[in-house]
């Protein structure tokens, strides 16, 4: 039988109980009305999925542009749950651990996979230490790499773990390695419903590079060489990203890095991500490439530390092209972050800003 988002899995389970559509109601009222804030969360999100409504609202991240709300059809979102399904060979009974903020689309699917594929799904705080019991097998589970990073000696009993919302770092990907667990880093944003591709960070025995689509996802890109999505099973429209690629084969592709973070330095076009993974395993605060306005150069490239130690040992540029060399380099105590771990760049760079004009 083909599952509709007005169906409950008779397999799932929240917390260790079994629940009905109309079960699963009384429990949502209850956490809006009793909870712990990420409960009142997801209960809001678990009324809205379970009223009459074939449609949900939620709030973009500002991927394809500014932070909006959309309307996700429940239909779709089934969609989503299945292919995701389907790809990981997940199956009815199997155990999932949710870690994340049902605010965001991540922690809504984590609640829909499991009332559409039947799965047993713990929900625990989605703190960036996650508070769950490392001695419990779990087939299935979600984090931001934060997360990962702080949990990194308790994956032993995860199967399967997929991390999204921020890119994962050479050095954290380096310490996965030796694990048992399999690790996948996703792409995908709100408007296609949670993820539309995959990368496999560890045991990697195929020759697939990058990352590799799910099924009946289509990708190309624009003129800009942006990425470019087709997923008529999740969304309705052609979405146009602002994530410049390099498009490996039909199915898959690697991230360059961001259209509007692109730089414009004397001429040269600039992209920070690529000077950022250069970097990446030399400095043990963490840091970001921007730029700022310059006379001579139009811009030009400046890097933003995490830390209080002005003394940076210069060598590190040696890796770097003579155009990718920072022409300033600034301290910040405390980087701002998002909830899913994030850098706040603009934020950080306002607050640069500020202190230098004042």
């Amino acid at each position: 039988m083909t599952p509709t988002f007005d169906k409950i899995h008779l397999k799932f389970k929240l917390n260790g109980t079994s629940f009905n559509h109309n079960e699963l109601k009384e429990v949502a009222y209850s956490l809006v009305k009793e909870g712990e804030p990420f409960e009142k969360t997801a209960g809001n999100f678990l009324l809205d999925w379970l009223d009459n409504k074939d449609y949900v609202l939620v709030k973009t991240s500002g991927t394809t542009g500014l932070p909006k709300t959309i309307k996700l059809e429940k239909k779709a979102m089934v969609n989503s749950a299945i292919m995701t399904g389907d790809y990981f060979g997940i199956k009815p009974g199997d155990k999932a651990l949710h870690c994340l903020p049902s605010r965001y689309i991540s922690g809504k699917m984590m609640l829909v996979r499991a009332m559409i594929l039947g799965l047993e799904l713990d929900m625990i705080a989605p703190r960036l230490h996650p508070g769950y019991d490392d001695r419990k097998p779990y087939d299935f589970a979600a984090m931001i790499p934060l997360q990962l990073k702080n949990s990194i000696h308790r994956l032993e009993n995860i199967k399967t773990l997929i991390v999204g919302g921020a890119k994962v770092s050479q050095p954290l990907i380096n310490k996965l390695h030796d694990l048992k667990v399999n690790v996948y880093e996703t792409f995908g944003m709100t408007e296609t419903i949670s993820h539309i591709a995959v990368k496999k960070l560890n045991h990697c025995h195929s020759n697939i590079s990058g990352f590799e689509t799910l099924p009946n996802i289509s990708i190309s890109v624009n003129d800009n060489n942006c990425l470019v999505i087709k997923a008529p099973k999740l969304c309705s429209d052609t979405i146009i990203t602002k994530d410049v690629i390099d498009l490996i084969a039909e199915n898959q592709f690697e991230i360059i890095g961001r259209y509007d973070n692109m730089i414009n330095t004397g001429g040269v076009k600039v992209f920070p991500e690529l000077i950022e993974l250069k970097l990446q395993g030399l400095m043990e605060s963490r840091f970001f490439v921007a730029s700022e306005s310059d006379n001579d150069f139009g811009e030009k490239i400046i890097l933003v530390v995490e830390s209080e130690d002005t003394n940076l040992n210069k060598d590190i540029f040696s890796q770097l092209d003579k155009h990718e060399i920072p022409k300033a380099i600034y301290n910040i105590p405390k980087f701002f972050i998002t909830e899913t771990g994030k850098l706040q760049r603009k934020k950080i760079l306002d607050s640069i800003l500020s202190s230098i004009t004042h």
